[in-house]
């Protein structure tokens, strides 16, 4: 069994792997097109960081699996490999509580102004002090738009400060944001008028790309904090540096972007007032250590011909590879 890694995973991950006896080539490098010769006789192809196209996956006949460490599917061909019966392998649920804190923390160092009172002092300005932008976070009201297994913790940690939580969900699903212990609201633009804070958690889709925007950003108060842990392209980011820049808005925090890695031409790095993070709101040592043991458990019982609960697209295992297998 030859499986091939974009990058290497957490210990614990490559330990499993390593117990597995397979053959391992790890590539440290994003693009699959220059490692095609490892590839094309690999069993797995685990991405950590990077893209999995249908003309790379077309050209690796005896791929079996893809796995993906984390939640987030969207730099897979997820369409194409099943329709060849590869299964795609994700790790929902090993790093919610990491997504989740990091929000939270966003939400703290934003309202604190810690950023800017950090660089000021150390350039000597000691009456960064009487700024007087710092707010404590009782009593605000965060919105949450998208609660589901990240956004339940959120609410749960910001109830545990004494804040109010509001909720939002795609799928209409008040049943799961009110138990989530969150008001419901049917509009999200009226969620987006009401709150202090509106921290997003969704999938990027189709619906969600573009999310907000300019339109979006001017509906909300002037004092309102966003946070974006999902995905890049689900707020504009142009739109998002001029409503800060412009004081439309009063501070917010990204820990991902629309190109990734992210490039210093992107205009959220010359907003003021914004916290950015490099897409490792997820790489806890605790969550790092889940998402690699559990993609590649996921891989390498595929590879064995067994069935993993945890893939992206279930109707891979009607494929005709599957055929006679046990559910």
């Amino acid at each position: 069994m030859k499986i091939v890694l974009t990058h290497p995973l957490s210990q614990a991950g490559m330990d499993v792997l390593e117990t597995s006896g397979a053959q391992l080539y790890v590539a440290n490098s994003a693009q699959p097109e220059t490692y095609l010769d490892q590839l094309r006789d690999a069993d797995a192809f685990i991405i950590r960081v990077g893209l999995c196209p249908a003309e790379i996956i077309a050209q690796c006949p005896n791929l079996k699996v893809i796995g993906r460490t984390g939640v987030g599917y969207d730099n897979v061909d997820v369409a194409f490999a099943t329709s060849r019966g590869i299964p795609v392998v994700f790790t929902p649920g090993a790093n919610n509580r990491s997504v989740a804190e990091h929000a939270v923390a966003c939400m703290f160092a934003l309202a604190k102004n810690l950023q800017e009172a950090d660089v000021q002092l150390r350039q000597g300005n000691w009456k960064i002090r009487d700024a007087q932008k710092a707010f404590e976070l009782q009593g605000k009201k965060v919105g949450i738009i998208g609660v589901g297994a990240i956004g339940k913790i959120v609410a749960e940690l910001c109830q545990a400060l004494g804040m109010e939580t509001a909720g939002f969900s795609h799928s209409r699903n008040r049943t799961k944001v009110e138990t989530a212990g969150c008001q419901y609201y049917e509009d999200m633009e009226q969620l987006l008028r009401d709150c202090d804070i509106i921290t997003i958690h969704n999938p990027l889709t189709p619906e969600t790309q573009d999310m907000i925007s300019a339109k979006q950003l001017a509906m909300m108060k002037k004092t309102a904090l966003l946070i974006n842990t999902s995905r890049g392209p689900i707020v504009n980011e142009k739109d998002l540096a001029e409503a800060l820049n412009q004081d439309m808005i009063a501070g917010a925090a990204v820990d991902v972007y629309s190109e990734e890695p992210a490039v210093l031409d992107n205009p959220v790095f010359s907003a003021k007032n914004l916290i950015c993070t490099p897409h490792s709101a997820a790489l806890t040592r605790e969550g790092t250590g889940r998402m690699g043991a559990w993609c590649a458990e996921g891989c390498l019982a595929i590879c064995r011909g067994d069935r993993w609960e945890n893939v992206v697209d279930i109707s891979v295992y009607q494929h005709e590879r599957f055929s006679g297998k046990e559910s």
